[in-house]
């Protein structure tokens, strides 16, 4: 019988994207998904950036042990950027993990899980530098109607309370034409919406020495036939450019939304972190979109508490939350995290300090996110029925989607065979602070090739595309992308 797996996946939504990849790469190998831990083999595919990221992690092995010891055949693997800084420290600490892979050799994942059963021992293999860029790996998608397209890897940042720049490496960039070819093949199978990935996706192109590289992708994903919806995350304000802005105004099918992680509102805060702009220049940033796209839903990063942070330097935060009016934001506790130059900052400010501050920002960003969700309601929205985003939608009988700005929407679907993946349109009756709902009948509803390939199973191949490197030395076929080389 073959045998099975399951990835559990933790962090950011490059972890999503790799999972993705991983679970394509067993199944290509002959292993069959399971949902449970009964899996012969369990993946956990880890985070080093979220607080508490070590002891989750040797608290759920800690679990997974007596299940490993009443199943010896049983094999447990532990990947991501937590097992990238780690290393051998996990085996050391969970002698019953089978395998030790990092972000730079995830294609690796099949060979080391059968070279640990042959060998009936451990395997660590963490590479320094990337091998194979993920996107060109086999993979299992999650969704018919979304997709995850990695276009850099990497960050040149060095951010102080950042440690993925050592986990992931330098940026290091697609070349143009494989993103655009790997988007054309997921609109082939179905998918109306892409999300474009790096971990500072607006300095796409510094590796090919394009500065508008970004720009110009977002332009050319405007002319794949088919494609409804463009997303992108996460930029940084440093290369967030007027022709970014242009571009997203432009393209009809870039989706008005932005993500835009601000940290702090404090300029001094802001030099301690090493972030390379001020509160001025984001607001800037902000004043831009919306003079452009109006209706852009804005959302955020914040980071409370942060090394030497005073009340004065916290209150400019809450200064720049109120005149940034954000739809939502990601707020944090600093958390130290060992290898980062902040780690080792005096003035660590007090626990009980930091939650208390976080409490107020929390409370001034939903005050903020009710308004503007209240100020929706009766505007009629386009929503592209998702799966799995209402936990409360069999109690209350409703659907949920994201409209076009990323929001989330509840509806009521009536008697209307609605799918995931289908799209509406629906009148908003309330908005929420972190959702809008929209209680009355559907106003249209549009079915869709990836609503038919709901509950299907759901997975593409890699492309076979070149890695990385200069282009091949055949003529580029002209495209407002600069060239499909």
């Amino acid at each position: 019988m073959a045998r099975s797996y399951t990835i559990r996946t933790y962090g950011c939504q490059m972890n999503v994207h790799d999972s993705e990849r991983m679970a394509g790469l067993l199944e290509e190998a002959g292993y069959v998904r399971s949902e449970t831990d009964e899996a012969d083999v369990v993946v956990l595919n880890t985070c080093a950036v979220r607080e508490n990221a070590d002891n989750r992690l040797y608290g759920n092995l800690g679990h997974l042990r007596p299940k490993k010891l009443a199943r010896p055949g049983m094999q447990i693997a532990v990947g991501g950027c937590l097992a990238q800084k780690d290393r051998e420290e996990i085996v050391r600490r969970a002698p019953w993990v089978d395998v030790v892979f990092g972000t730079h050799n995830v294609g690796k994942l099949p060979i080391l899980l059968e070279r640990a059963r042959h060998n009936r021992a451990a395997q660590v293999e963490i590479a320094e530098s990337l091998e194979v860029f993920p996107s060109t790996l086999p993979a299992r998608r999650e969704s018919a109607y979304a997709g995850w397209v990695s276009i850099s890897v990497g960050c040149n940042n060095t951010c102080t309370f950042c440690i993925v720049p050592s986990l992931r490496g330098k940026e290091r960039d697609r070349r143009p034409g494989e993103v655009l070819a790997e988007v054309e093949a997921l609109v082939a199978d179905g998918v109306l919406e892409v999300t474009l990935l790096g971990q500072n996706v607006n300095a796409y192109g510094v590796e090919f020495g394009d500065r508008e590289a970004f720009a110009k992708l977002l332009r050319a994903c405007g002319e794949v036939p088919g494609l409804e919806r463009v997303r992108f995350t996460s930029p940084h304000p440093r290369e967030f450019s007027s022709e970014v802005i242009a571009a997203m105004a432009e393209t009809p099918n870039v989706c008005p939304q932005l993500h835009m992680p601000l940290q702090s509102g404090s300029d001094s805060v802001l030099r301690r972190m090493r972030r390379s702009y001020r509160a001025a220049r984001f607001l800037s940033i902000l004043d831009e979109v919306r003079e452009r796209i109006p209706d852009a839903a804005i959302t955020t990063d914040i980071i409370v508490g942060f090394p030497g942070e005073t009340e004065e330097e916290f209150q400019a935060t809450l200064d720049v939350v109120r005149q940034a009016r954000f739809a939502g934001a990601f707020t944090f506790q600093y958390s130290p995290r060992p290898g980062t130059p902040a780690a080792e900052m005096a003035d660590q400010v007090p626990k009980e300090v930091v939650q208390e501050r976080y409490q107020r920002l929390v409370e001034l960003q939903d005050q903020i996110s009710w308004e503007q969700n209240r100020a929706l309601e009766g505007r009629v929205l386009e929503v592209l029925v998702a799966t799995g985003e209402g936990r409360k939608d069999d109690a209350t009988r409703r659907m949920s989607g994201r409209a076009r700005d990323g929001r989330l929407v509840h509806f009521t679907p009536g008697e209307a065979e609605i799918r995931p993946g289908d799209v509406v349109e629906v009148e908003i009756t309330y908005g929420a602070p972190h959702h809008l709902v929209a209680d009355g009948p559907v106003r249209s509803h549009r079915r869709t090739r990836a609503g038919d390939a709901y509950g299907k199973p759901v997975r593409t191949t890699g492309l076979g595309l070149p890695t990385f490197g200069a282009p091949p030395p055949a003529a580029p076929v002209a495209s407002a992308c600069g060239g499909r080389s």
